[in-house]
């Protein structure tokens, strides 16, 4: 099989092109401002290394645009919130605890009604339906697109969720819907949060994965099109533009699979240097360690599958302020070969306390004669001070530990390092991203409460509900393999409840 990888980082595209187990080739170019002449740029470039027109299988993008759109308050999209469990939940309604100039912009109104179930499965209030459908006409009313549902303990019974969406698309036609039961866990608030950055993120998704459509007609290519996921796994690119919450963390993700497959370690520490940041994680069995805690995104609590990552601003593009000894968090971006001083801009970065340190050799390094061995070794002994703070903090144990540094700024990365026992660099590890998009598999993944069976048969049910997510993700039926499986028995809960969690990956299904 044939594979095109590409990820859309804020500085570079990279694109690499796997094909039988190897990578044949990878290429960086600048991203761009409409992220299609990037990846067409790369896609160019790849092509004229190695020949593409043999036919390609899958073509597979990560990309940061919808993390970032949250972080920097950009292009979100009012949102519709409804949420089903009066009389309880009134005093905290929804948009609860955002912060001011996030709820803003994605607040579309709010509306509370009565139904839901219990904590044991059990009916909480008779769903009101009068009122359900006279929160739909303020809703066409107003002219919103976008809504989500989110019903009391809805990961144990969705049939209110689904009765709500029902009627929603009843009374606006187009309308899209989220419900909240298929993105997170129990927890109501930091569900219906996840709920409505996703719903608040499907224009952009929409638009961003219409661009990468774009780039691949204006190629040529006709392989399907698939889009990287929070786990290290890809999406279809319809399912990808419906549940963009999903490809959060899919960029240092994609770096970590791509580092376990280029270095065949599956248990590390994996450092991805970009040129703005570096992220930090945890590999098992060769996929990223997962939260199991609140993540705050942009401010926001959540609690959806999301990798246990530290990111900090340190990359090739930082700006180094000499004075305070700092570098980062700022970067010039993708706007490196135009303002870092061995270019002949004017604003001092990491890359060019690297030139002038003979750590690289890129642009003129005249440029930066003036900066001493005093002044190099201070900064570099900075970013060695900051790397070695995050993998500490990343350990799980006292001992030391192997570091994979990966990435096209991992020339910040020393030899020696406290805490770690070695560091491994690979072969293509400056689009170790890209790698990772282009290995990927799909997954499906199941988080659920069972009540009233026994052990094996709420795992064979929930890896059955997994297996059928797997499947409308893109994977292929026949290749799918069951890679974690947890049961966890729930004291409080009648009817000998397990919470039980289920995750498959698979083949892309090619046809």
């Amino acid at each position: 099989m044939k594979r095109i990888g590409i990820d859309v980082g804020g500085t570079n595209t990279d694109a690499v092109l796997v094909a039988e187990g190897k990578v044949i080739h990878s290429v960086k170019a600048a991203t761009t401002a409409d992220i299609t002449s990037g990846i067409v740029a790369s896609i160019k470039a790849l092509d004229a290394a190695v020949d593409l027109k043999s036919g390609v299988d899958a073509l597979m993008i990560g990309t940061t645009h919808f993390i970032n759109a949250v972080v920097q308050r950009r292009h979100l999209t009012r949102v519709a919130a409804i949420r089903v469990a009066l009389p309880a939940t009134g005093a905290l309604p929804p948009f609860t605890g955002w912060p001011a100039d996030l709820a803003a912009l994605a607040n579309g109104g709010a509306w509370q009604i009565e139904g839901g179930h219990d904590y044991d499965g059990r009916r909480f209030m008779p769903l009101d339906v009068a009122a359900a459908r006279a929160a739909a006409r303020q809703i066409r009313e107003r002219g919103l697109k976008h809504a989500v549902v989110t019903a009391m303990f809805s990961p144990l019974d969705a049939s209110d969720e689904e009765a709500i969406a029902a009627i929603l698309r009843e009374e606006i036609p187009g309308l899209s819907v989220t419900c909240s039961h298929l993105l997170g866990g129990i927890g109501l608030l930091e569900r219906e949060n996840a709920a409505i950055l996703n719903a608040s993120l499907i224009a952009l998704a929409e638009e961003t994965i219409g661009a990468f459509q774009q780039a691949k007609a204006q190629i040529g290519i006709s392989a399907p099109l698939f889009v990287t996921q929070n786990d290290g796994t890809v999406a279809e690119a319809a399912r990808a533009a419906a549940f963009p919450v999903f490809g959060f963390a899919s960029g240092p993700t994609n770096s970590m699979r791509g580092a376990a497959y280029l270095s065949g370690i599956k248990e590390a520490i994996v450092v991805d240097v970009g040129g703005t940041t570096a992220d930090f994680g945890h590999l098992r069995l060769g996929f990223p360690r997962e939260a199991n805690a609140v993540v705050h995104v942009g401010g926001v609590r959540t609690l959806f599958r999301m990798p246990d990552l530290i990111s900090i601003g340190l990359g090739g593009g930082s700006h180094v302020d000499l004075d305070a000894m700092t570098i980062g968090p700022l970067s010039v971006g993708y706007r490196l070969t135009t303002d870092a001083l061995v270019f002949g801009g004017d604003r001092l970065t990491a890359t060019d306390v690297a030139v002038a340190g003979g750590l690289l050799d890129l642009g003129e390094r005249r440029r930066v004669a003036h900066l001493g061995a005093d002044t190099v070794n201070a900064v570099l002994r900075r970013a060695k001070e900051m790397i070695e703070d995050h993998v500490d903090r990343m350990k799980t144990g006292a001992g030391d530990v192997t570091l994979i540094a990966v990435g096209g700024g991992a020339f910040l990365v020393p030899e020696t390092l406290q805490g770690v026992a070695r560091v491994v660099r690979v072969e293509h590890g400056a689009c170790a991203n890209a790698v990772g998009a282009a290995i990927a598999q799909v997954s499906g993944e199941v988080d659920q409460v069972f009540q009233g069976t026994t052990r094996g048969e709420a795992i064979a049910a929930a890896r059955k509900l997994a297996d059928n997510r797997a499947v409308e993700a893109g994977a292929d039926a026949d290749s799918l393999v069951m890679v974690e499986a947890e049961d966890t028995p729930i004291a409080y809960l009648p009817g000998n409840a397990m919470r039980v969690r289920v995750k498959v990956v698979g083949d892309i299904r090619v046809t």
